[in-house]
């Protein structure tokens, strides 16, 4: 830098590169390769698998598949996560075996959709993304309370997603 220059601002392409590092990764498991996104959803629960409905149809099979962790044997394929951390929050895996948990899984999917998925960066300004954990602490502790369990069906009945 010269002697009387203006500094320039740090670009907000590093800030996002540095926030969106494996530093807020929960942690790593088996890579399910590919492209998309594996979304791990409690099925017992009325407002995680609507979510989840939406979120598939809305993306689509190429880049989301939403898995009920209930499910027997899901978790198998995905070893370091574990039923109890599924029973707390939404994990998300990407393809290279990161594993992303509560608001941040959400974030991470929300990344994926043009435009609106800059929104998705807010997460990562400090403050934020503490108050949106708070948030999906909340909704998560009491979702059966709030909204109700499924009914239970038999394995690969009607209210299984497809």
């Amino acid at each position: 830098m010269q002697i009387g220059s203006i500094p320039r601002p740090i670009s907000p392409k590093i800030f996002f590169v540095a926030a969106t590092s494996t530093a807020l990764v929960a942690g790593r498991t088996r890579a399910p390769g590919g492209t998309r996104l594996v979304v791990l959803f409690d099925g017992n629960c009325r407002f995680c698998t609507k979510s989840a409905k939406t979120l598939a149809r809305r993306f689509g099979p190429a880049k989301i598949a939403a898995v009920n962790f209930q499910d027997d044997g899901v978790l198998d394929g995905y070893p370091g996560v574990s039923y109890d951390a599924c029973m707390k929050k939404m994990h998300v895996i990407d393809p290279e075996g990161r594993v992303y948990a509560g608001a941040g899984a959400f974030a991470r999917v929300l990344r994926t959709v043009p435009v609106v998925g800059l929104f998705a960066y807010f997460y990562y300004i400090p403050g934020l993304r503490q108050l949106a954990e708070l948030a999906y602490t909340f909704v998560a502790k009491n979702r059966y309370k709030l909204f109700g369990k499924s009914e239970p069906c038999d394995p690969g009945g009607t209210c299984h997603l497809h």
